[in-house]
């Protein structure tokens, strides 16, 4: 089956702007200099949080063998929390690195109690607390790689604009000291060697320039380390990131239960329950003007047969874009065919699917697809369009292509907006192609959990 992904289309502006390599442009980029001003704050931050972490905690641990010694620890726990926050505002700065605080901690009520905790309860609770021990452990571990990250910083920095400058500042040597150059080699014989002609001043500038333009790949091979570590030790757990995307997810997946039901009862209220009710007004007319005038009645009663087809057709609409009988009986690639076929601008649609999904993600797939189709038979313009099923992996593959006008996008408030939200409810995703004139390409990527 062919795919077709569509030609993603990168902004004018930022092609122009990286016409200098990157190896050029890097000694001078505000982010070399941030990562370089990292580098040298992060010693002395970490002499503080080595020294806090190592002397509290053995003051603690000494201090077990009374009861002194937990809430010391706890407090150390609580400091280094403290101490956490500041680092991460630090890398938030100076690395742009955005790091979520992790939860708060949360001590326990004790049962038939109204004053809170206590204090014990807030002792139990760091104690407790992993993310609290992590950031102590934090602590410990920062310091050795801040030393080895300082020093690299220190030196490279120094040595490589000192020598690229080199022919800058060579003439002082010769006039505030008794050398005429950077001495390289010399011994107890007197024997010297000085770089301190053209040729060799000028080689001297040429290894700076290399240093120079290596520096700044040298800084960000450490500071990515140090990322690593506050990402790691002072952010929240995966599992805490994963909790708060569930929560997220089950708001997500309530609004759009709300907002299906509010769409039904306003679909019902407005068409099929409106038709019904006109419908025993006429049928009441109609049995009066039986007998006084049965050709009246026959033709109100015909008239309401009408109405009759026109609200069964309104509620079979409804129900199968809740949920399709064909869907359940016969699976997406069957009810896909049939949605296509109903679909105002011609349709190809193609399904290669070995088994059948999960049915809560065939009724998304479903309704995922009636939507985009749907975006193109109203908004579009366009002449056709395809809809490509496959399964990659544990994934279910959802593509919807038309050569419509394009400028599709997923912006808050627009319709792709919320399918987008609901696809993300169940670990989907969803991305849109759709460059100003077309063609636009819809992908939808969905869990398989069959």
């Amino acid at each position: 089956m062919a795919i077709d992904y569509g030609t993603p289309h990168a902004p004018v502006t930022a092609s122009r702007s990286h016409r200098v390599p990157a190896v050029l442009r890097a000694p001078v980029e505000g982010r070399t200099w941030r990562e370089f001003l990292y580098l040298l704050t992060g010693l002395p931050v970490a002499v503080v949080m080595f020294s806090y972490a190592v002397t509290l905690t053995s003051l603690g641990v000494g201090l077990l063998i009374t009861f002194l010694g937990v809430p010391v620890l706890a407090g150390t726990l609580a400091g280094a929390r403290g101490l956490g926050a500041v680092e991460r505002m630090r890398a938030r700065a100076l690395l742009r690195l955005d790091v979520a605080s992790p939860a708060p901690v949360r001590p326990r009520r004790r049962p038939g109690r109204d004053g809170g905790a206590g204090p014990m309860g807030w002792v139990a609770a760091f104690l407790k607390d992993g993310t609290s021990w992590r950031h102590l452990l934090y602590g410990v571990l920062y310091l050795p790689w801040a030393i080895f990250g300082f020093t690299l910083a220190v030196v490279a920095g120094s040595l490589s604009w000192s020598l690229f400058l080199y022919p800058v500042w060579q003439w002082t040597l010769p006039t505030y000291s008794d050398q005429p150059g950077i001495q390289v080699f010399g011994d107890d014989s007197g024997r010297a060697l000085y770089l301190d002609n053209p040729f060799e001043i000028g080689v001297t500038s040429a290894v700076g320039l290399v240093l120079v333009l290596v520096t700044p790949w040298l800084l960000r091979g450490v500071t990515q380390v140090d990322r690593l570590l506050v990402t790691g030790l002072l952010g929240p757990s995966r599992l805490t990131e994963r909790v708060w995307e569930l929560e997220e997810d089950r708001g997500v997946v309530v609004d759009t239960a709300a907002a299906d039901l509010r769409r039904i009862e306003r679909e019902l209220h407005d068409g099929a329950q409106a038709r019904l009710s006109a419908l025993a007004v006429d049928l009441g007319l109609a049995k009066e003007k039986l007998l006084q005038d049965p050709e009246a009645a026959a033709k109100m009663v015909d008239e309401a047969h009408g109405e009759v087809k026109l609200a069964l057709k309104e509620l079979r609409d409804l129900a199968r874009g809740i949920h399709p009988a064909i869907l359940t009986d016969r699976g997406l690639g069957p009810a896909l065919s049939v949605l296509v076929a109903r679909s105002a601008v011609p349709v190809r649609a193609e399904v290669d699917l070995p088994a059948r999904p999960a049915p809560a993600i065939e009724g998304i797939a479903y309704f995922t697809v009636s939507e985009l189709l749907r975006n193109v038979s109203k908004h579009s313009g366009a002449r056709s369009a395809r809809v490509d099923v496959w399964r990659s992996a544990d994934r279910l593959m959802l593509q919807v292509w038309d050569d419509g006008d394009g400028g599709a996008s997923t912006v808050a408030g627009s319709g792709l907006a919320g399918l987008a939200e609901r696809l993300d409810s169940v670990d989907g995703l969803l991305l849109v192609d759709s460059p100003a004139g077309g063609p636009t390409t819809v992908t939808a990527e969905l869990p398989w959990r069959g």
